[in-house]
């Protein structure tokens, strides 16, 4: 879809830019407010590509669907020179939006900058992450209830190899975004990755005389698996800082071929000697530390953890997980790709509804009743973000009464030992990456975070003076 031409006729179509007052976007709809309605070809609007319907309220609603609707409005705002989000009237969605950028930017500092870097480096692996998990956890349970009986068949082991192939090579897809999202080359980020691939064709794990290659200092056998993802990621974001600065210094006439060469040889060298064995040490130290939470503290693990997600996702630091889920659900991990830390941190969003339905019964306040009552259901369904910032975070007493409230569903997550194929989706849609068997054991864990977070918000979380000051009489 050509975006700068469907915006462009749209503002046409809305009476020019002149008659547009504001421009803004919720999940699926660009929310126009115009001067004269009477020159809006509502009808015209309507056959724009892309649009899927027009709602004529006291803002005219543009229904595009998710994803399209903001790069429509980036195109219109290019156009209007409006704010975007500037509007008579915040709705939740732009009430969230505005409170979650004044929250971005009141702690964006270097760490968060950099997390969100490492975050995006997956983000855009998550597609495939999500439905290899699903495959393999779907694959491993017909082959445990049918005893194999599809094994050997064409269509199913074609199939199978979808969900190993993701992340028997995902090593690679890490390097290469890396090196791209730090300002290298992704192609030499892949190669990097590559150092991180299990291949018994691979130079290194060739035997010689009958004998295998040592590596200098340890004098052990290589292990490219013993890096892991971590590995792959440490060796990207290097192979694109060493590339800049080889290039600084290279003349133009050679720079094409020479550079790259440098990069392989030199990183090569220091991904196998040093990157690896750190990247080693980190995985280790990572799970154990996961294991002495999760298996030592018990329950008490799992409320930490629960509690403690959502003021980590409110300053952005909840990014810095992102690689550790792509970890636990590798299937040739430690925990043989089932995550049994996103269960635990799922149940944030549960106490924030709890909130919301103590915060909705007990105020008075009818502005933010509303917000609430938009909140809860996408809330339900795992997309917190707008209770959060719409509603309990502004508040201050609802967000932390939420955590605690959370914490009760990550305990009943950590005793029942509950754990997901693949990651992606949370929520009431979390029972779609639940492992077999444990949905129910999942609903009660939610229920347990509703609750706790409904009975704490309703006995210290509820400050109408506060509200009032917050979202007015």
């Amino acid at each position: 879809m050509d975006y700068k031409k469907i915006s462009k006729e749209l503002v046409k179509l809305l009476g020019g830019k002149e008659n547009i007052t504001s421009n803004a976007a919720c999940m699926t709809r660009l929310r126009v407010s115009v001067k004269d309605v009477s020159i809006v070809d509502i009808e015209a609007i309507k056959k724009v590509e892309g649009v899927l319907g027009v709602v004529e309220s006291d803002t005219l609603q543009i229904v595009f669907g998710p994803g399209k609707v903001n790069k429509v409005l980036e195109e219109v705002y290019q156009i209007t020179g409006l704010a975007k989000g500037q509007a008579e009237g915040l709705d939740v969605e732009k009430l969230a939006q505005k409170n979650k950028a004044e929250q971005k930017a009141k702690y964006d500092k270097p760490v968060q900058r950099f997390l969100k870097k490492i975050a995006n480096i997956f983000v855009a692996l998550l597609p495939g992450i999500i439905a290899a998990g699903l495959i393999n956890g779907i694959c491993n349970v017909i082959n445990v209830t049918t005893k194999g009986a599809f094994s050997g068949i064409w269509w199913y082991e074609c199939i199978r190899t979808m969900g190993w192939a993701l992340f028997a090579y995902l090593p690679i897809l890490v390097g290469y975004n890396a090196a791209k999202e730090f300002g290298g080359s992704g192609v030499l980020g892949a190669i990097a990755g590559a150092m991180s691939i299990s291949n018994v064709s691979m130079p290194l794990l060739a035997t010689f005389n009958d004998s295998q290659i040592m590596l200098p200092f340890t004098g052990a056998v290589f292990n490219p698996a013993s890096g892991g993802l971590l590995a792959a990621l440490i060796a990207g974001v290097f192979f694109a800082f060493l590339e800049k600065k080889i290039r600084k210094h290279m003349p133009d006439l050679i720079d094409t071929f020479i550079s790259p060469l440098l990069v392989l040889i030199i990183g090569g060298l220091i991904v196998l000697i040093v990157i690896q064995p750190v990247g080693s040490i980190l995985t280790k130290g990572i799970f154990a530390v996961l294991t002495i939470v999760y298996e030592k503290l018990g329950v008490v693990g799992g409320y930490i953890l629960a509690a403690g997600f959502l003021p980590l996702v409110s300053v952005g630091l909840h990014q810095a997980l992102t690689p550790i889920h792509a970890m636990l659900n590798d299937p040739a991990g430690a925990t043989q790709g089932i995550n049994y830390l996103l269960p635990i941190l799922m149940m944030a969003g549960g106490g924030q509804v709890g909130a919301g339905f103590a915060l909705y019964r007990k105020t008075k306040n009818k502005r933010l009743k509303g917000y609430i009552r938009d909140s809860i259901p996408v809330g339900i369904l795992g997309i917190g973000e707008p209770m959060m910032y719409a509603v309990t975070l502004p508040l201050g007493k609802p967000f932390i009464t939420a955590c605690i409230g959370a914490g009760f569903g990550g305990m009943v997550a950590a005793l029942l030992h509950i754990g997901t194929v693949s990651q992606g989706v949370s929520g009431l849609f979390g029972l779609l990456i639940v492992e077999p068997g444990q949905q129910i054991g999942y609903i009660i864990a939610m229920l347990a975070a509703y609750i706790g977070g409904y009975v704490v918000t309703h006995f210290f979380g509820v400050d109408e003076d506060r509200i009032n000051e917050v979202y007015g009489k």
